[in-house]
């Protein structure tokens, strides 16, 4: 199965009304990001044990670790949790930068260090998460 046919039923595997919610912010994602990679993680480790919840990725960026080595990942994450719905922006290198920047503007919802989590989407303000994407893809761009 190709990777679109894989988020494909990914997302149709979700009860409504989180099925459309993520339905709508990964056609949101894709006009953001035109032309960016896709990606797919199925949540598991490579014994096939379930180790996260599944995501859906866009763009490409090099994770450098401690040891010298390096990992093509995601730039961009979106996954359904069991209260809601996360967004991914890694490669931001500031830990303090999307909450500081975001939490109180995007309505409710926690804010870490790379993860935006809210219930659902009329808790928060799109436009503020949109910028937000905009501005880790263009942060991660500068750092690249």
């Amino acid at each position: 199965m190709n990777i679109q046919a894989q988020i494909e039923a990914y997302i149709t595997t979700q009860p409504e009304p989180k099925r459309s919610e993520i339905l709508s912010l990964h056609k949101r994602i894709l006009e953001i990001l035109p032309g960016y990679k896709l990606w797919f993680l199925d949540g598991k480790d490579e014994k096939g044990k379930v180790v996260t919840n599944p995501n859906i990725g866009y763009g490409s960026y090099i994770i450098k670790y401690a040891n010298g080595t390096t990992r093509e990942f995601y730039q961009i994450g979106l996954s359904a949790n069991t209260t809601g719905i996360s967004v991914y922006i890694l490669g931001i290198k500031d830990k303090k930068y999307l909450a500081q920047t975001y939490g109180k503007k995007l309505g409710k919802a926690s804010v870490t260090g790379y993860c935006i989590k809210f219930k659902t989407l009329k808790d928060i303000n799109m436009g503020i998460l949109e910028e937000a994407i905009r501005d880790g893809v263009e942060a991660q761009r500068e750092n690249g």
